[in-house]
């Protein structure tokens, strides 16, 4: 738990205060003895205060502190410019966990950003947890907000996508202090948390989750530490989180008559279980396979030959909607993207499959 830290700090300045008050309450003492008269009496007096003060502060300073651990203030609603400003405060840790964020939407953007730049360059670890946009769970959120259309999947990628940017921009010695994981599991908790102090609320059913009460908690409360176990479950489980670097992209090697040609990183998307991979990056001269593994969630996950084929609008999912998949995970961007799904190569002997692209003379962007 991150509260027995604070909590041992917390005991240790009370014996340290405690300490010092009883080495004044000693030297009072000690003079009240070498004195005589009204100095005596006065030292006297004011040391055996001291001692009571000592004493008293020893043992009750761990109560009082533990009382206003307990104490929870309730806010009607998330306050976004409150929150950021404490972001440009913290020098310790700074979580979120949620759907997406609205602290990333376009009238809060800059401000959030310059607030996690400030958080990281002040030494804080910056931890963003949000939910996977391909899963289902993020469907069914979307579902349930379906009064307030709020498409819950293309909130989250385009999230991912300023994150992404922002990360790649950052100093190298700020990035490797920002984490950003998502996970692939039922929303039940909000956690907004800025070094010891946090945001948190639950997901009601056809309500957007910064608009109902928030309750501000200490980490060090039971409060605290309940959600601070749900966060490190969601946080460390591999089968359920993936990193944003393996969201962002995949690397696949490039294949040329059974041969390795060479490893590259290319954008990708899934949609409807189908993986499609754009090769803009490359020159279409001769036939290719990719060697991959996918999905990119599954860790230590034995890489499978795929040979590319152009999506049609005649297959399960049209190559339109392919198109408007990539365009929200990577924005629309320049120039046109080469879009190709891969189809799996099944055990022994490699047959060429129909509509199969020919790549070569792959090179980098």
């Amino acid at each position: 738990m991150p509260g027995w830290a604070g909590r041992g700090g917390r005991q240790r300045r009370a014996f340290v205060v405690g300490g010092a008050l009883l080495a004044i309450a000693a030297l009072m003492l000690l003079a009240a003895w070498l004195s005589t008269g009204f100095l005596s009496d006065l030292l006297l007096n004011l040391g055996s205060s001291v001692v009571l003060a000592a004493i008293s502060y020893v043992i009750f300073d761990p109560l009082f502190e533990e009382a206003r651990k307990a104490r929870v203030q309730e806010h009607l609603s998330f306050d976004q410019q409150t929150f950021v400003t404490r972001l440009h405060r913290s020098g310790r840790r700074v979580r979120i966990l949620d759907t997406w964020t609205i602290l990333l939407e376009q009238r809060y953007r800059e401000e959030t950003l310059t607030a996690i730049r400030a958080a990281l360059a002040n030494g804080a670890q910056v931890q963003l947890l949000l939910l996977d946009p391909d899963c289902t769970a993020a469907q069914q959120r979307s579902e349930e907000l379906e009064r307030q259309r709020v498409d819950v999947p293309r909130q989250i990628r385009t999230n991912l996508r300023h994150l992404a940017a922002f990360a790649e921009a950052l100093d190298s010695r700020l990035r490797h202090r920002l984490q950003v994981r998502l996970y692939d599991a039922s929303p039940s908790i909000q956690l907004y948390q800025w070094d010891g102090r946090a945001l948190i609320s639950f997901f009601p059913i056809g309500k957007l989750s910064f608009n109902v009460p928030q309750l501000e908690v200490d980490m060090d409360s039971p409060w605290g530490g309940f959600v601070h176990a749900r966060f490190e479950e969601l946080w460390e489980h591999e089968q359920a989180t993936l990193v944003l670097e393996r969201y962002w992209s995949v690397t696949v090697t490039l294949r040329h008559d059974d041969s390795d040609v060479v490893e590259v990183r290319v954008p990708y998307a899934t949609v409807d279980g189908q993986h499609y991979v754009d090769c803009r990056g490359f020159r279409v001269t001769a036939p290719l396979t990719m060697r991959a593994a996918l999905p990119p969630r599954a860790p230590g996950a034995a890489p499978a030959v795929f040979t590319l084929a152009e999506p049609t609008d005649e297959d399960r999912t049209p190559a339109a909607a392919v198109q408007r998949h990539f365009d929200q995970k990577y924005g629309h961007g320049d120039g046109e993207r080469e879009i190709y799904r891969l189809v799996s190569v099944p055990d022994g002997p490699r047959t060429p499959a129909p509509r199969t692209s020919a790549v070569g003379d792959a090179h980098g962007r």
